[in-house]
Formats: C-alpha cells, structure tokens, sequence
C-alpha cells in the first residue's frame, strides 16, 4: 500500500490519503496519473464554469437583474414559471456547481 500525502493551503494541514494501486507502480507514476487527472478536471471544470457563467450573463443581460437576485426571486415564487426563468435557475444552479468543484480542484496540490 502506498500513501501520498498533500497539504492544504487554506488549513494547512497535511492529510494522508490511501490510494490502493493493482499492480506495481512506483509513487512516482501514480503520482503522474494522479496531478495529470486532477489537472484534467480543472481544465474541465473551467470550461463548465465558462459556459454557465456565459449563459448567466445573458440572463442578467436580458432580464436586467444578477442571478443572485434572480434566484432570491424564484426561490420566493415572485417570478412566473416561464421556460426561460427555468433554464437561468438550471445555469445559475451548474455555475455554482462549477464555481466550488473549480475551487476544490484548484486547492489541491501533491
């Protein structure tokens, strides 16, 4: 069994993880396909989070309110049930998404 540790910035702590590996690689290797998956993911995520953010925006835009204020609104059913409030609220909802996976990813190191 080999352990690979990584240290958090924000609570500075060191937190060991167990990765279980089949065959018989050397830390090194499974650290490589470990930091290449996570730097995918980042990758990825900023992506989604481009997209979201670019949908919201055009909400914003059209609607002449933030999304914040839009789903305060929603939320407390001042809005009509309209097609489009739904697709902002599915956007806004996928922003956040991305936003705090982006963050999580973006804290990690190894």
């Amino acid at each position: 069994m080999k352990r690979i540790y990584y240290k958090s910035s924000i609570i500075r702590i060191i937190m060991p993880i167990t990765v279980n590996v089949k065959k018989d690689f050397s830390l090194l290797e499974v650290s490589n396909v470990i930091r290449s998956a996570l730097a995918l993911d980042e990758r990825i995520a900023r992506h989604k989070k481009a997209k979201y953010s670019s949908l919201c925006i055009n909400f914003e835009t059209k609607y002449k309110m933030s999304s914040d204020i839009f789903m305060k609104k929603f939320d407390s059913g001042q809005l009509d049930d309209s097609d489009e409030f739904f697709d902002w609220y599915a956007a806004k909802k996928g922003l956040d998404t991305w936003n705090k996976k982006l963050e999580l990813l973006s804290g990690i190191s190894l």
